[in-house]
């Protein structure tokens, strides 16, 4: 017996057809704009969504500023560590501490805080960015509060006091300035 050959494949010309495209695409619901203004491409793209609308427009020198503050970070932690009498005398100029062991639990926490910020400058997210800069910003603001309400109840004032409370209001208005940047949402063109 012969094999019966299958009948020879035809080519499906519905597809190179425009009209035919241009009804597929409609009954899938791509090519439109669609609430957002946005124009999908294909399916997937409009279930999963665009990746450039998650992109984070970076505000200049903010990178820099996660760097800077890293490094801050860093530096007081392990000065706090390793050399706590310094550091409280770098501050408030008095002969001796009582114990070392709170400035080291400070320079434990702070140590910790750092790790988040050098992670944090890898990341692209932006709630990753928003939520270290606001962390930024309420230390130095609680920093802030306390160097002053410990300089009131002595009643000194040193210059390395002061240049820490400028330091540290500067350091507030440019993490908020950050976090409200990377907050904002972009303008729509």
């Amino acid at each position: 017996m012969a094999a019966k050959q299958p009948p020879p494949l035809m080519k499906k010309h519905s597809q190179t057809d425009l009209v035919s495209r241009l009804k597929t695409r409609k009954i899938l619901g791509v090519g439109g704009e669609d609430d957002d203004g946005e124009v999908h491409r294909s399916k997937i793209s409009q279930v999963l969504g665009n990746e450039i609308k998650f992109a984070v427009r970076e505000p200049l020198g903010l990178r820099v500023w996660q760097f800077v503050s890293a490094i801050i970070f860093s530096g007081v932690a392990i000065m706090a560590l390793a050399f706590p009498e310094q550091l409280y005398d770098a501050v408030f100029e008095e002969e001796s501490v009582n114990s070392k062991t709170p400035i080291r639990l400070y320079g434990g926490a702070l140590l910790s805080i750092s790790l988040i910020m050098w992670n944090a400058l890898y990341t692209a997210e932006k709630v990753i960015i928003r939520w270290t800069l606001l962390t930024e910003a309420c230390y130095f603001g609680i920093q802030f509060l306390v160097t002053t309400i410990t300089l009131v109840e002595s009643g000194q004032t040193s210059t390395g006091a002061t240049l820490l409370l400028t330091s540290r209001v500067l350091f507030v208005l440019t993490s908020l300035y950050y976090y409200y940047q990377v907050g904002r949402r972009p303008k729509k063109v």
